[in-house]
Parts: structure tokens; sequence; C-alpha cells
């Protein structure tokens, strides 16, 4: 199986920084892409960022210039940089994955971490 593991969330004051880590393990072949969603209460899903194997980055309106999406590509592991955090950032953050399995790689799969809970509040 292909594991998305992420962790990092929490408790932090408004203008403070959170950095989220997520990685990819199991049997891979090769990810195209990993990302970052996040979901408040009673909103949808929303895309916040993600970045591709040629490090295509992509953000949010909402995020932008706040938060950053780096990688360590050997490790399988993003990370979402969130810096002067606002207290509607609150949601549960997902991790994403976009890969191939090392068994089927002609074939893209899509595959989710089990969120982690970012609070922002004074």
């Amino acid at each position: 199986q292909v594991q998305l593991v992420e962790s990092g969330g929490g408790l932090v004051q408004p203008g403070g920084s959170l950095r989220l880590p997520c990685a990819a393990s199991g049997s891979i072949f090769s990810i195209y892409a990993m990302g970052w969603y996040r979901q408040a209460p009673g909103q949808q899903r929303e895309l916040v960022a993600t970045i591709t194997s040629d490090d295509s980055t992509n953000y949010a309106d909402p995020v932008k210039g706040r938060f950053t999406i780096p990688q360590d590509s050997a490790k399988n592991t993003v990370y979402l940089q969130m810096n002067s955090l606002k207290p509607e950032d609150t949601a549960v953050y997902y991790c994403n994955a976009d890969l191939k399995h090392r068994s089927s790689d002609a074939t893209l799969f899509r595959y989710w971490g089990q969120g982690t809970q970012v609070t922002v509040s004074s």
C-alpha cells in the first residue's frame, strides 16, 4: 500500500507560523504531484497549494504570499510552510499525492493523508 502521513498541526496564534510535513511511502514508481487541501467546518474542501515533479507550484489566492510548499524529493516529502496565519486559515489540512505504482506505472492514482487540524486563534 501507499501511505501519506502528515503531521504538524496544532494551535497557533494569529500571525504565527506552522510547518506541516507530508511523507509518501510504499510501492511508488514516481510522484507526479503533491499538494495540500483544506476543509473548514461547513465548507467544501479547497485547494491550498500544489507542486509537480517539474517544480511548478500553484497557490490558492487566499494563501499567496503567505504559504509555500517546500519539498524534499529524495524523501518523497512535501511541506506546507504557513506564515502570517489568520483565523480564517483554521481548517483540517489534507495532503494529496498523484503517483504511479511500481506495479502499474502507466496509471496515476490519487492518495490522501489522514488530515491534521490547524487552529488559528488568540
